[in-house]
């Protein structure tokens, strides 16, 4: 299983499946991050957290906890 968190810089990845249950796993769905979506990795913060993505044609920062329950392939 390859999370979200383990994608290089200038990786474009298809979300296969969201991990997490109730308001966190629909917070992420309210961001626009869903099943089959592609995902392009921008950035990442010196220390990791958080990671810029380009996702439905916006910028969006995820905190590292929330980039491990993005599955990807």
């Amino acid at each position: 299983m390859k999370t979200l968190r383990q994608a290089k810089i200038g990786d474009t990845v298809k979300v296969v499946k969201l991990h997490g249950e109730g308001a966190v796993k629909r917070r992420i769905m309210d961001m626009g991050i869903t099943k089959g979506i592609d995902v392009h990795i921008q950035k990442v913060a010196p220390l990791g957290d958080p990671i810029e993505v380009t996702v439905r044609g916006y910028e969006l920062s995820l905190r590292k906890a929330d980039a491990e329950m993005i599955e990807w392939e």
